[in-house]
């Protein structure tokens, strides 16, 4: 049986004290906007050994749980920007691909939700080094935090000068990325693009 990682768990309580997560997704639709059909499709990407259909629904039904704090009250505030090459990925194929579009165009009319996608003809951005998320607490005594996760461990970076380095990133991709407006309409394009 295939037991959540320790350094996912310190995640997990993170993402439930947070009261604002900013995340830049360049591989995957964000865990938190997944459908349960697109979260089965990606825990079945795994390297190595291969899940077993309860390792995998056991991941979908973790996943779900999650998405709970985008409903609790105060709601959390979520804002991702992601790379539309993410949402032209057929993970699960085209069938799971348009119920995640669909979902993520439901997901948009939330006051707590908020996306961007940064178009495919885009020429570059600040965020070269990958996808990450940042974390925001209540408690203004508990400095926000940085997430990366890799393939086999995560890296959590309070340090100042690392916070604003990727605060300032995700500013600029914000900033630079066609506003949350045009989201729904870029959205209701990928669908009507889909076979």
């Amino acid at each position: 049986m295939t037991s959540r990682p320790d350094w996912f768990d310190a995640y997990l309580g993170l993402e439930v004290t947070a009261d604002l997560i900013r995340s830049y997704e360049i591989q995957f639709v964000p865990g938190l906007l997944q459908t349960a059909g697109y979260a089965r499709a990606v825990a079945r990407l795994s390297p190595g050994e291969s899940r077993t259909d309860a390792e995998i629904e056991r991941i979908v039904a973790l996943r779900t749980r999650r998405q709970r704090v985008l409903d609790r009250e105060p709601p959390l505030k979520f804002w991702a920007v992601i790379e539309e090459a993410v949402l032209h990925r057929p993970i699960g194929g085209p069938g799971v691909l348009r119920e995640q579009l669909t979902a993520l165009r439901e997901a948009v009319t939330r006051p707590n939700v908020t996306i961007q996608i940064i178009p495919l003809h885009s020429t570059g951005h600040a965020a070269t080094g990958g996808a990450f998320s940042l974390l925001r607490f209540p408690q203004r005594d508990l400095p926000d935090i940085v997430y990366l996760e890799h393939l086999t461990s995560a890296l959590y970076l309070d340090k100042r000068d690392d916070v604003e380095a990727y605060t300032h990133a995700l500013d600029l991709l914000a900033s630079t990325s066609p506003s949350p407006q045009h989201t729904n309409e870029e959205l209701t394009r990928l669908l009507n693009d889909l076979p």
